[in-house]
């Protein structure tokens, strides 16, 4: 007979992401997820000593995917500053990371802990963005730049407003425009 197949710790990990992105950690339900995998509950105690250690669990996947990867790809596919900003904003809002984003965001406003974390990325995002900023910028604009940077990334998400004779896009473009000069 051979032996059961585990679900492996990364499907766990990406379920309950998805979790977390469409209802919040409360969403995050080890019953819930087992059923959706179509496995017991087991396989996840195999993976995780309890809830608390699997929503860690989840925590350390997001800061990973949403800082170390997406930095190293865009260092990886190069490109000047402007063209890295773009493309780091791109990849860390994307239509896999954002709605995860702006879950641990929520969350963070209920959690001292996950507050602490999202402002260890949040730093590390912004820590970056000033770097690239700093190549084409005068010392004195960096910071205000990474913040309008910053704040026009986040904060689009949550802006219903009307743009008049303009698309979203063309505002969206002009404003990055405007930001980096």
């Amino acid at each position: 007979m051979p032996a059961p197949t585990r679900t492996p710790r990364s499907t766990w990990i990406d379920a309950g992401l998805q979790a977390l992105a469409s209802g919040g950690p409360d969403a995050v339900r080890v019953d819930l997820l087992a059923k959706q995998l179509g496995v017991t509950r087991g396989g996840f105690y195999w993976h995780f000593a309890d809830r608390q250690a699997f929503l860690d669990a989840l925590l350390d996947a997001w800061e990973h995917r949403s800082t170390d990867d997406v930095l190293t790809r865009v260092e990886r596919e190069g490109g000047d500053a402007k063209d890295k900003m773009r493309r780091a904003g791109m990849l860390t809002f994307s239509r896999e990371l954002l709605p995860v984003d702006l879950a641990v965001r929520d969350w963070a406003r209920r959690d001292p802990a996950v507050a602490r974390r999202l402002k260890r990325v949040d730093n590390r995002r912004m820590d970056y963005l000033r770097g690239l900023i700093a190549t084409f910028s005068d010392e004195e604009d960096v910071e205000a730049r990474a913040m309008l940077a910053f704040s026009l990334a986040i904060g689009d998400h949550f802006i219903a407003a009307d743009h008049g004779r303009y698309s979203r896009r063309q505002v969206l473009a002009r404003a990055a425009e405007l930001v980096s000069g």
